[in-house]
């Protein structure tokens, strides 16, 4: 079921139920909301102790008051299930649905998932609540989404769930003997004779069978699946078709999002980047590479559904958001596709945890504040460009992004057990594109990969079954690959590949890995061009963490290692395969060699830029587009005013002024007719 929106959705969570004795500010509230520009609020997020004070006593008529409120403003509504946080009854009646940990202790009632999904209790009182909530409000005309939960994570260890996993495993592997082939439990003599004798990963217990540990993090993932597609269900049996999205989060380790993503119509996610730690342009590749994951799970528009007006309360230091940051970090995630910007939270709680988290009202609650004049702005140019609602991001460039690879090689005990930044030789690819003004999937291994001209592997630790197959006819066909270190390693179940590595690539490649060297992180060594190289590159660069051993199977060497015994050896290598070319980066280069390499590959081959003069640093240059039009959005993340580099053709202007200078966290978009 697809989302549609015929504005770019501005608005947060809002949490009335907090003043319900308080009319005065409820009033005021729709007031400001109306003022700012915010045509949407997500309401029920945490709402249950109201909704059901008492098992079976549901109380919807506040709610369903407050729907009524917003619908008269034209506020559209997004519409929780409020499983989120459960109220207390349900933990002292049903104690089976509080979490058992690692150490199998049972939680005490509190925070918020604290929740077994695999309890039947949880389930039948989920599915009550939902099925009401979608019977009594789910037709209302002002609600357009379903939100379902909040930040699903977390996992639990009960008897129950262990019940689970044992028949998780019984459907995956069949038989006993083959799962202890596939797991290699015959190190340590941990042959299992039967699934029954088989419990998650503990610190008690098991902690260092590999294929255990991630087949427990997949089994979460399913788990965490089923109990969104238990939810949803009782939506639907409740008599609603509207679509529905869950809040996922930067690159949360504790689930496989590409999996999380297939039950939902829409993907929203909540971003808190932290300006203030670093130049604003390093932050705004972090938060824009993760905006183009939630989009690649899909490959459609999202929402990004939460983000703070100024300072978060739980981050180390509460930081403002200075002047403009507001503004230009809700429009990077509308470029980067998203067809909404709201925040987290609309009104200041007066108590508890989230209190001094910073939201569009405060506790002042007056319009004069520089954050609510900001918000005001904000859903100004929101209106301006509305235009952009449901346009495209289409990508000529994939990173392959495996949360099951980052699973296994963090756990695999070497060849750096403190250090292997996966995350961070992502971003070295990331911003080497986007710094070329090119927009960029992250895909996982299961995508179509043939849309792509360009596809990355950057530590692709684990080859699932067939992806190397894919890969070659990629090649094959004409595509470009570039692929590093730790790549293609292991299979699906972290056995080591036997015959040579990267597996299924050699002859891609040209090249076989015979070993890798993990560096301290005092030490670094140097790629040195190679003399009259085919990218004409003549300057060294460092190289740090790993450095892996290649010999020649076919390849060219455009550089080697500057020092150590393997000084001399390959550290960038070339081949051509079929149509194709196949490029291997045999160490942890630093960002400049990244930047230079990927520029000169990108100007031989016919991947097309929306500029072809460089861009100044900081500016993010990304593109939109309809069956008619294409949308180029500048945002200057840089530390100075910046001068725009012309686009190719004619364009008119949508927002700002293209012809003057692009001030420091400034907006301009241009449009041009495709046809």
């Amino acid at each position: 079921m697809h989302f549609r929106t015929d504005k770019l959705l501005h608005g947060g969570d809002y949490n009335p139920e907090q003043w319900l004795d308080r009319p005065d500010i409820l009033e005021k509230d729709l007031e400001m909301l109306e003022q700012s520009g915010c045509n949407a609020v997500t309401l029920g997020v945490f709402s249950w102790a109201m909704l059901e004070p008492e098992e079976g006593a549901f109380h919807f008529q506040w709610l369903a008051d407050i729907i009524d409120r917003l619908y008269e403003r034209g506020i559209s509504v997004i519409l929780a299930t409020p499983s989120g946080a459960r109220p207390r009854w349900l933990a002292e009646r049903y104690p089976q649905v509080l979490r058992v940990d690692a150490e199998r202790r049972r939680s005490l009632f509190g925070i918020r998932h604290n929740h077994c999904y695999t309890s039947p209790a949880y389930r039948e009182k989920t599915a009550i609540i939902n099925r009401k909530l979608a019977e009594t409000l789910g037709k209302h005309p002002g609600v357009i989404l379903w939100h379902i939960s909040n930040e699903y994570g977390g996992e639990c260890h009960c008897p129950l769930c262990q019940e689970a996993f044992r028949t998780w495993l019984k459907n995956k592997y069949k038989t006993i003997d083959n799962l202890n082939s596939r797991w290699c439990t015959m190190f340590w003599s941990h042959t299992y004779q039967s699934f029954d004798q088989i419990e998650s990963p503990s610190p008690m217990g098991e902690p260092y069978l590999h294929a255990l540990n991630l087949d427990w993090k997949r089994f979460v993932t399913a788990q965490t699946a089923d109990f969104l597609r238990h939810e949803i269900q009782a939506v639907r049996e409740g008599g609603s078709e509207l679509p529905v999205t869950a809040n996922l989060m930067h690159f949360y380790k504790g689930l496989d999002y590409f999996k999380i993503a297939r039950e939902l119509d829409i993907v929203s996610w909540d971003t808190y980047p932290t300006w203030h730690k670093e130049a604003a342009a390093e932050t705004a590749y972090d938060n824009g590479m993760c905006h183009d994951l939630m989009r690649s799970l899909k490959g459609k528009p999202f929402l990004q559904m939460e983000s703070c007006p100024t300072s978060t309360n739980w981050q180390s230091v509460s930081k403002l958001k200075r002047p403009g940051v507001l503004l230009a970090q809700s429009l990077q995630a509308i470029a980067h596709g998203a067809d909404g910007a709201l925040y987290f939270q609309i009104r200041q709680n007066r108590g508890a945890s989230e209190k001094f988290h910073g939201a569009v009202i405060d506790h002042y609650g007056g319009k004069d504040t520089r954050v609510f004049q900001e918000v005001c702005h904000t859903g100004r140019v929101l209106q301006d460009i509305h235009e952009l609602t449901g346009s495209q991001v289409t990508s000529q460039v994939a990173i392959v992004y495996d949360q099951d690879s980052q699973w296994a090689m963090e756990d695999s005990q070497g060849p750096r057990n403190k250090g292997l930044h996966y995350h961070e030789t992502l971003l070295k690819f990331y911003r080497s594109f986007r710094k070329l003004g090119l927009n960029v999937d992250l895909a996982d291994m299961d995508c179509d990969i043939q849309k792509y001209k360009l596809l990355a592997l950057p530590m692709c630790y684990m080859f699932k079954e067939g992806f190397a197959e894919r890969v070659r006819s990629f090649v094959k066909q004409g595509g470009i690959l570039i692929a590093t270190y730790w790549s293609g390693i292991a299979d699906d179940t972290d056995r080591c590949y036997l015959g040579g590595v990267p597996y299924g690539l050699m002859d891609v490649l040209g090249i076989r890995s015979m070993e890798i060297d993990g560096l301290y992180d005092w030490e670094e060594n140097r790629f040195v061009p190679a003399d009259g190289n085919a990218l004409k590159m003549s300057r060294s660069y460092m190289c740090r963490n790993l450095c892996d051993l290649v010999e020649l199977r076919g390849a060219e060497a455009l550089f080697t290692y500057g020092e150590d015994f393997y000084k001399g050896y390959p550290a960038l290598t070339r081949n051509s395969y079929g149509r194709g070319n196949a490029w291997y980066v045999a160490s942890d280069a630093e960002n400049k060699f990244y930047e230079d390499f990927i520029e000169r590959v990108i100007d031989q081959s016919s991947i097309q830029r929306p500029v072809m003069e460089r861009i100044p640093e900081g500016l993010e240059i990304t593109t939109r587009e309809t069956e008619r039009m294409r949308y180029i959005i500048y945002q200057n993340f840089g530390a100075k005013p910046v001068l725009l580099p012309p686009v190719q053709g004619d364009a008119e202007t949508l927002y700002g002024d293209p012809a003057e200078e692009l001030s420091v966290y400034g907006l301009v978009i241009i449009k041009q007719n495709k046809q």
